[in-house]
């Protein structure tokens, strides 16, 4: 999906350029071709519902998933566990950062994203985290939250060929630590994405944290994906 496969360059370029000076134009000329591989996540030892979709989550990612767990264990720096009723936990201890994802969501690797999570029964609703090297301190140091959302939506989060609008830009002060949250909406020719970000600033390094879904289920998710964004933290390494 097009909302998850920003090009590293674009997101690198923004951050280091881009803040006041005036962003390049350019985008990767294949955005719609990358290539993702499923990773497995574990399972919570109490089931959810008994709705039909959610067992064919479960059914799903048990048969795709079962046989990668050992490996994903063995090798991943992130570190996966039940934590809130209907989610899942991930901590990175290597980048400094955690968040909840909804049990049913698996990991996916997409080329220039550091974490992605997606439903995969309706692609787009989904969770990705990027993180690239800053210089700055201070996420204020980038503009105000509208100016900041404007610049990431445009440029980063969603394709130059769908109209977006921005919901709602604020500053949030989590411990000490400023994180700002906008909510926007992107339009595409054949579907809309009901979108929430957060972007903070720590260890020498700029985060970006988006989820979102189809319009058409925003009512039904977005709870959910409130949870989500308001569950990112960043912590010292």
């Amino acid at each position: 999906m097009t909302f998850l496969q920003n090009s590293p360059t674009i997101h690198r370029t923004l951050l280091h350029n881009s803040f006041p000076q005036k962003l390049p134009t350019s985008r990767s000329p294949r955005r719609d071709a990358v290539s993702f591989t499923v990773k497995a996540s574990q399972e919570p030892s109490a089931s959810l519902t008994s709705q039909d979709t959610q067992g064919r989550r479960q059914v799903i990612a048990i048969g795709t998933t079962a046989p990668l767990v050992f490996l994903m264990n063995q090798h991943s720096n992130s570190f996966a566990a039940e934590n809130k009723k209907g989610f899942l936990s991930v901590l990175d201890k290597k980048d400094g950062y955690s968040f909840l994802y909804p049990f049913g969501w698996q990991e996916v690797v997409i080329e220039g994203q550091d974490k992605v999570f997606k439903d995969v029964i309706e692609p787009l609703e989904s969770v990705s985290v990027n993180v690239i090297a800053t210089g700055k301190q201070d996420i204020t140091e980038f503009g105000s939250p509208q100016e900041v959302a404007e610049t990431l939506i445009k440029k980063v989060l969603a394709p130059s060929n769908q109209k977006t609008k921005i919901v709602e830009a604020k500053e949030q002060d989590v411990e000490g630590k400023k994180y700002y949250q906008f909510e926007f909406i992107a339009k595409a020719p054949n579907y809309t994405r009901h979108a929430l970000s957060t972007v903070s600033i720590g260890n020498g390094k700029f985060y970006t944290l988006t989820t979102g879904a189809n319009e058409r289920r925003w009512e039904k998710m977005k709870d959910r994906l409130h949870t989500v964004i308001e569950s990112f933290k960043i912590f010292d390494v």
